[in-house]
């Protein structure tokens, strides 16, 4: 039997952290999702998880821990095939390291991902997108704060973890105002700002505390502010943005959804999905084409373009009512 704490310490730190650099969100949801295997193992095998070897995690577990995060813990499939990726990518590091477990990791790999629906993507409307903008006090420091944030999240269509990333050194504002983005997959990109944007990031740096932290924006104890943080930030903001637009309560709004409406602005502004990708930092020119799905214009301009096939004229007569009556049957 092989031990799997030290197994999974490897992973997660020379694999994930030093051999991939992994972010350090990745390598938190990976931990995470391990963390809840275990626990469910060491449930179901009556052990303790530090006791759980390789050769418990076989396909049947695995499973059955998939279908209990689905019915007891109510994950959606989407969350389901997310903790089965971490543990095929853990397999697939075990792979080399004991080969005595070849045939155990194949039929684990060999597990199937569940199918989703695909579904358009959430993005605001202008009149909310410009509500949200608005519902930070621009009289108070955590307003001015927040109007930032919320500004730069839209603007450059970050990620919420490279948003509350961004450090002092990586913001420019003279003679270009640009932003140098720390992306997934270590990717670095160079965005300009809007003039509003620098204006609002003006407004927050000018009365900026003092701080230990390299971060642009900080909590109100001076240390940087966690993806958490800006959630509750964002979810405080859609409420007083519901006084004046009620329509922005009909919506499940993240902050993965001021990317999207960055995207769709952008989508609509310049009809080219390419500098799209470019200016969210996709990898693949694939990802970004879900923008296209949700973005109704390219359809219009298909349904322009084509001349449909006519209808036959014709006049619909109702029959007589008394006619109608004596063929329905009811008459006898």
């Amino acid at each position: 039997m092989t031990p799997i704490a030290s197994l999974i310490t490897a992973f997660l730190r020379d694999r994930l952290a030093v051999e991939r650099g992994t972010s350090q969100h990745t390598c938190d949801t990976y931990a995470y999702a391990f963390k809840l295997l275990f626990e469910f193992a060491a449930h179901k095998l009556k052990l303790t998880p530090s006791k759980l070897c390789l050769e418990h995690i076989n396909p049947p577990l695995v499973l059955a821990f998939l279908e209990h995060i689905e019915k007891s813990r109510n994950n959606s499939p989407l969350t389901r095939n997310g903790r089965l990726a971490a543990i095929k990518s853990f397999m697939r590091f075990v792979e080399y390291r004991v080969p005595s477990a070849l045939k155990q990791v194949h039929s684990v790999l060999a597990i199937p991902a569940k199918k989703t629906d695909t579904r358009l993507v959430p993005y605001l409307s202008k009149e909310e997108i410009q509500a949200l903008l608005d519902a930070p006090d621009p009289t108070t420091r955590l307003g001015i704060r927040d109007r930032a944030m919320l500004y730069l999240g839209f603007a450059a269509g970050l990620r919420v973890s490279e948003l509350v990333g961004i450090c002092m050194g990586e913001l420019t504002l003279h003679p270009s105002p640009t932003i140098l983005v720390q992306g997934k997959g270590r990717r670095q990109r160079a965005l300009p700002l809007w003039k509003e944007t620098t204006a609002a990031l003006r407004a927050w740096l000018a009365i900026r505390p003092e701080a230990p932290v390299p971060e642009v924006f900080l909590n109100a104890r001076g240390k940087q502010i966690s993806r958490w943080g800006f959630e509750h930030i964002l979810r405080t903001h859609v409420k007083a943005a519901a006084n004046t637009c009620p329509s922005i309560l009909n919506k499940k709004i993240s902050p993965h959804v001021l990317r999207h409406t960055c995207a769709m602005v952008m989508l609509q502004a310049t009809r080219d999905i390419r500098k799209v990708s470019l200016w969210l930092g996709h990898s693949s020119i694939q990802t970004t084409e879900i923008y296209l799905q949700a973005d109704p214009s390219e359809k219009l301009e298909a349904i322009n373009a084509i001349t449909p096939p006519a209808l036959r004229r014709g006049t619909f007569r109702p029959p007589d009512k008394l006619i109608a009556f004596l063929t329905s049957g009811r008459a006898s």
